[in-house]
C-alpha cells in the first residue's frame, strides 16, 4: 500500500481504475450481447491489462516494506486469465482488484485529515495592551510579560494571568464541560478557552507556539499520523495462500510437464473469495451501520472496531446529555415549587447562560410560561436580576441567606449530591433553589451493558470534569476506571496506555477529545451535537444523537468481520480442492474458470447476509407494544416530579412549625404534616398505583414474548413493594384522619414507610427507563436521572 504522504494521489488512482475497469467490463457485455464476441473479448483483456499494471506496482511496493498480500494472487490470477484466454474472468478480477483498492484508499483518507476545525478556530491575531491604547499584532510576536486584551466571545490566544477584573471563560473546547468558570485576578487563564462574559485582560505567560491549544493541535496531528497502518483481513490469508497456491502450480507443473496445469491451476486460485467476498461482506456492513445512523470510515476502521477489547469514553456529551437539566426545586417553608419556578424562568428567558436554558426549558416542560421581566441585569458569574409582575427577581449563585437552616441544609445536599444550585430570591429574600446536573444519558447504562456482552473487557471514562460527580458516574455504569480532570494531553496519554494493552475505541464528542480520538485505534465521534473537530478526527460518526448506536456498531462490526473471514475461509477452501483437483489434471482451465465463478457466486451470497440484521443487533417490538412503551414512558415523565412529595411530607414530620413548645414537650405532628401526609396519599392511589398496575397488567405481558418473561419479574417484584408500602401509609394516615392528628409513636414507621416509597419508585423509574422504555427508538435520549454536576452559577 502507499505511504501516508501520497493518500491523496493513491486515492485518485483507485477512483481511475475502478471506473476504467468497471467501464471495460461493462462494454465488453453488452458486446457480448449484440453478438461481437471478439470485441467483448478485447475489452475484458483491455480491463485487465489495465488492472495488472497497477498491480505489478503495488506487489513491488509491499515486498520492498516486507510485506505480501493479496495483490500479489491478484496479479498472478491476472496474467494467468490472459494466458489461458479467459477475459471476462480476468475483468472480474480487475473490477474486484479496483473496488478493494478504493475502499483501502477511503480508510487511509482518516488519518490524513489533519482537524480543519482546530486551525480555523485558533486565533491569528492578539490585541495587545500598550502605552497609547491597543493594537492589533500577529500572534507570533506576542510574548511573556505582554498584557493581551480579550474581547467577549473571543479565544483566549496564549497562556496567561487575569489583571484587573475577574473573567469569566467557557472552557468547553478543553474540558468538554458546558458551565462557565469564573477566574479572579491573578488566575491562571488557558489558551483556546473563550471569554463567556465581559472584556477582559491577560498579561501573557507564554508564547502562542508553547501555549496550551498550540499543544492540542500538535497533538491531534502527531497521534494521527503515528496510526499504524492497517492491515487488512484479505492480506492475513493472502500470507499464507500465496506460497500454497506457488506451490500447487509449481508441483503439477513439475509432475506433468504441463504448463496448462499450472496455470489452470493458478486460475481456480483466483482469489475472489478475497478481493469480492470479504470486501462485500466489509461493505454490507458499512451499509448495515449506517443505516442505524452509523457512519464508518472505511473497511479497515471496521475490522479494527471488531477486534477492540477496550473501550475509552469521555463523559460531557458522550455519557452525560451535556447540557444541565433541571432536576428539582428546592423551597422555603410554606413556599410551592412553582412559585419558584415561574419568576426564575421569566428572568431567565433573557439570558445566553447554559443553566438559564435548563431553567426556562423546564418551566415549558411543566406548561409554565414566562412573563416578559423589565429590568434586567445579567452579572457573568454571577447570574441575573429583573423586574418580574411588579417584584425584583434575583437567580443565581448567591442565596442572600447563609444562615438560614432550610439554606444549610439545601447546600449540604447540593454537595453530596454534586449539584448546582440557582438560588431564586424575591424582593431580597431567597425563595427557593433550582438543583441542575448534567444527566446521565438514559441510554448509556444499557448501552455498556450490551457492549461488555459482546467481548468489551475494559470500559474507562476520561473527563475534563471535577472528581466527585465523575466518579458517582461511573459508579452508577458500572466502569472499570474514571479519570478525572484530564486535560487534552492526559487524554492521549491514557488512550496510548490502553492502546499498548489491547485494541482500544475511544468515544468523545468536544473539541477537546479530538486529539485522543486519533490516537486511539478507533476514534468515534457524537456527532450530532460534537464538534466538527472531533468529527474530523474520528474514524466512526454518530450522526444521531443516541449512544446505543455505539453497541450496534460493535456488533454490526463483529458480525460483518464473522462473515468475511466465513465467506473467504470457505472460498479459499473450495478453490484449494479445485486446485488439487487441477494439478491432477482432471480440472483443465476453462472449465476451472467457470467452476471458480461458481464458488465465487456462492461466498458472494454468503457475505451478503451481513446486510441483514443479527439476532443481537435490535430486539424488534410489534407497533402495539412501541406504543404502550411511548405511553407508559410519558407518564413517568409526569409522575417523576410527585416523587419529591414523599420527600417533603417525611421532612415536615422530623421539622417542628414554627410555634413550637418548648424541647420538654414532644413535638406536635399534626396540622401541615397531616395535610402533606394527605397529599401524600391522594397522589399514591390516585396516580401512581394506577399507573403500576396498568404497567403490571398491559406493558409487562407485551414486554414478555420479546423479551422474555425473566426479564419483568424484577419489576413485577418491586410492583409488589411498592404496593405493600402503599396500603402502610394509607393505614397511617385512615389512623391520623381517625385521631385528627398523627400520633407520635407512629412517626418513626410512617418515615420508614415515605422514604422507603421515595427510593423504591425513584430506583424503579430508572430501572424501567434504562431497561425498557429505551426500546422504543424513535423517542430518542430523553431526559432521564440526573447524576453529574459542575460549579455554581
Amino acid at each position: 500500500m502507499s505511504g501516508r504522504g501520497s493518500v491523496p494521489e493513491s486515492g485518485r488512482l483507485a477512483a481511475f481504475l475502478l471506473a476504467t475497469t468497471v467501464a471495460a467490463l461493462a462494454a465488453g457485455v453488452v458486446a457480448w450481447f449484440l453478438g461481437a464476441a471478439g470485441v467483448a473479448a478485447g475489452c475484458w483483456a483491455a480491463g485487465t491489462l489495465l488492472a495488472t499494471v497497477p498491480a505489478v506496482v503495488w506487489v513491488v511496493s509491499a515486498l520492498r516494506h516486507g510485506r505480501t498480500g493479496v495483490d500479489a494472487i491478484a496479479v498472478l490470477a491476472l496474467v494467468g486469465t490472459l494466458v489461458v484466454h479467459e477475459y471476462l474472468a480476468g475483468a472480474l478480477i480487475a473490477v474486484m482488484l479496483a473496488t478493494g483498492r478504493a475502499l483501502d484508499a477511503a480508510a487511509e483518507r482518516r488519518a490524513s485529515r489533519d482537524l480543519r476545525a482546530l486551525l480555523d478556530r485558533a486565533p491569528r491575531t492578539a490585541r495587545r495592551r500598550t502605552a497609547t491604547g491597543v493594537e492589533e499584532v500577529d500572534l507570533g510576536v506576542v510574548g511573556p510579560g505582554d498584557e493581551i486584551v480579550v474581547a467577549p466571545g473571543e479565544v483566549v490566544p496564549v497562556d496567561g494571568t487575569v489583571v484587573g477584573a475577574d473573567a469569566v471563560l467557557d472552557e468547553s473546547a478543553l474540558t468538554g464541560e458546558p458551565l462557565e468558570t469564573r477566574v479572579p485576578a491573578d488566575g491562571p487563564v488557558r489558551s483556546g478557552t473563550s471569554a463567556a462574559g465581559a472584556a477582559f485582560t491577560i498579561r501573557a505567560t507564554a508564547t502562542a507556539e508553547d501555549s496550551t491549544y498550540a499543544g492540542v493541535v500538535r497533538l491531534a496531528r502527531e497521534a494521527g499520523a503515528q496510526d499504524a497502518p492497517v492491515v487488512r483481513l484479505a492480506d492475513r490469508v493472502a500470507t499464507w495462500f500465496l506460497p500454497v497456491a506457488l506451490l500447487v502450480a509449481g508441483g503439477a507443473w513439475l509432475l506433468s510437464g504441463s504448463v496448462g496445469r499450472a496455470v489452470a491451476v493458478l486460475v481456480v486460485a483466483t482469489p475472489c473469495p478475497l478481493l469480492l467476498a470479504a470486501p462485500v461482506a466489509i461493505v454490507s456492513g458499512l451499509s448495515r451501520a449506517s443505516r442505524a445512523g452509523v457512519v464508518i470510515r472505511g473497511g479497515g476502521v471496521l475490522e479494527r472496531l471488531a477486534e477492540a477489547r477496550t473501550m475509552v469514553l469521555d463523559k460531557t456529551g458522550t455519557l452525560t446529555g451535556g447540557r444541565p437539566a433541571v432536576v428539582g426545586i428546592e423551597t422555603a417553608p410554606g413556599v410551592e415549587p412553582d412559585d419558584v419556578l415561574r419568576p426564575a424562568a421569566s428572568v431567565d428567558q433573557v439570558s445566553p447562560h447554559v443553566l438559564a436554558k435548563a431553567i426556562v426549558a423546564e418551566a415549558r416542560r411543566r406548561g409554565i410560561e414566562p412573563t416578559m421581566p423589565a429590568e434586567v441585569v445579567e452579572e457573568p458569574g454571577i447570574g441575573a436580576s429583573g423586574v418580574v409582575d411588579g417584584r425584583r427577581v434575583e437567580v443565581g449563585r448567591r442565596s442572600g441567606a447563609e444562615d438560614a437552616p432550610w439554606v444549610r441544609a439545601v447546600t449540604e445536599r447540593a454537595v453530596l449530591d454534586g449539584t448546582v444550585l440557582a438560588w431564586v430570591r424575591i424582593d431580597g429574600g431567597p425563595v427557593g433553589a433550582l438543583v441542575l446536573r448534567d444527566p446521565v444519558r438514559p441510554d448509556a447504562s444499557r448501552t455498556l451493558r450490551r457492549l461488555r456482552a459482546v467481548g468489551l473487557r475494559r470500559l474507562v471514562m476520561l473527563t475534563g470534569d471535577r472528581a466527585a460527580p465523575a466518579r458517582e458516574v461511573g459508579a452508577v455504569l458500572g466502569l472499570d476506571e474514571v479519570r478525572a480532570e484530564q486535560s487534552p494531553a492526559d487524554k492521549v496519554a491514557a488512550v496510548r496506555e490502553e492502546h499498548a494493552r489491547a485494541v482500544t475505541v475511544m468515544v468523545g464528542d468536544g473539541l477537546n477529545d479530538a486529539p485522543a480520538l486519533a490516537a486511539a485505534d478507533v476514534g468515534v465521534a457524537m456527532g450530532a451535537r460534537g464538534s466538527t473537530a472531533s468529527s474530523e478526527a474520528a474514524g466512526i460518526v454518530l450522526t444521531t444523537d443516541r449512544l446505543d448506536r455505539l453497541a450496534d456498531a460493535v456488533l454490526v462490526a463483529r458480525r460483518s468481520r464473522r462473515i468475511a473471514v466465513q465467506s473467504a475461509a470457505v472460498g479459499m477452501g473450495l478453490s484449494l480442492v479445485a486446485m488439487v483437483v487441477a494439478a491432477l489434471g482432471f480440472l483443465p482451465a476453462a472449465p476451472g474458470a467457470l467452476l471458480q465463478e461458481a464458488i465465487d457466486v456462492t461466498v458472494i451470497l454468503n457475505a451478503l447476509r451481513a446486510l441483514r440484521p443479527g439476532r443481537a443487533e435490535r430486539t424488534i417490538l410489534p407497533e402495539a407494544t412501541r406504543e404502550l412503551l411511548h405511553r407508559f414512558a410519558a407518564e413517568h415523565d409526569d409522575l417523576r416530579d410527585t416523587l419529591a412529595v414523599l420527600r417533603e411530607t417525611a421532612g415536615l414530620l422530623v421539622t417542628p412549625p414554627p410555634t413550637a413548645p418548648p424541647p420538654t414537650a414532644p413535638p406536635p405532628t399534626d396540622g401541615p404534616a397531616l395535610v402533606a401526609l394527605r397529599r401524600a396519599d391522594a397522589l399514591l392511589t390516585e396516580r401512581i398505583l394506577p399507573h403500576e398496575r396498568a404497567e403490571e397488567h398491559q406493558l409487562y405481558p407485551a414486554l414478555a414474548a420479546p423479551l422474555g418473561p425473566e426479564a419483568t419479574a424484577p419489576m413485577s417484584r418491586t410492583h409488589a413493594e411498592i404496593e405493600r408500602l402503599a396500603r402502610r401509609l394509607t393505614a397511617h394516615r385512615e389512623a391520623a384522619d381517625a385521631a385528627g392528628r398523627i400520633a407520635p409513636d407512629r412517626v418513626e414507621d410512617l418515615l420508614a414507610c415515605l422514604y422507603g416509597l421515595h427510593a423504591v419508585l425513584a430506583l424503579h423509574f430508572v430501572q424501567e427507563e434504562e431497561n425498557y422504555f429505551e426500546l422504543d427508538h424513535d423517542r430518542g435520549a430523553a431526559s432521564g436521572p440526573a447524576h453529574t454536576g459542575g460549579p455554581h452559577r
